[in-house]
């Protein structure tokens, strides 16, 4: 499987070749799949409240079903590379890849979507440098655009 699916990842050798490889996968409609789920240990008014604000948050309103996927995907990611560091291990966010090629490799239904990657692994070699950073000046604005 990590063959073809680096054969639609533009041929990135990490995605073979690391020891391991993570596929992050966007469940866009994980809201409307028992959504007390996730408040299940909470307070009684809190599931009360929050339960059908789910709905209200979420339906019929695709962009946004896909930025909170998308918003967890990263987060969980983020929480993958940071613990694989603390173990010694090296990783590699990426999104270089044919997200409809690997959605059909790996049989994803219609509402999953493919995210990101992650390789764990010890490198083998230095990561090539940055191409650049930007100022922060440029990244940060404070309390709104002039």
């Amino acid at each position: 499987m990590r063959q073809k699916i680096r054969e639609v990842s533009w041929g990135q050798a990490q995605v073979e070749e690391a020891s391991l490889l993570i596929v992050l996968v966007a469940d866009l409609m994980a809201w409307n799949k028992e959504p007390q789920r996730y408040w299940k240990d909470a307070p009684k008014p809190v599931q009360d409240y929050l339960v059908p604000a789910i709905h209200e948050y979420y339906h019929n309103k695709p962009q946004v079903q896909r930025d909170e996927a998308m918003r967890s995907c990263g987060m969980a990611a983020m929480n993958l590379m940071l613990s694989a560091k603390a173990m010694g291990y090296d990783t590699c966010p990426m999104d270089g890849f044919d997200f409809d090629q690997v959605a059909k490799l790996l049989h994803l239904p219609d509402d999953h979507t493919p995210a990101m990657f992650v390789c764990i692994g010890k490198g083998i070699k230095e990561a090539m440098p940055r191409g650049g950073q930007l100022p922060l000046h440029e990244v940060i604005i404070e309390n709104q655009f002039k």
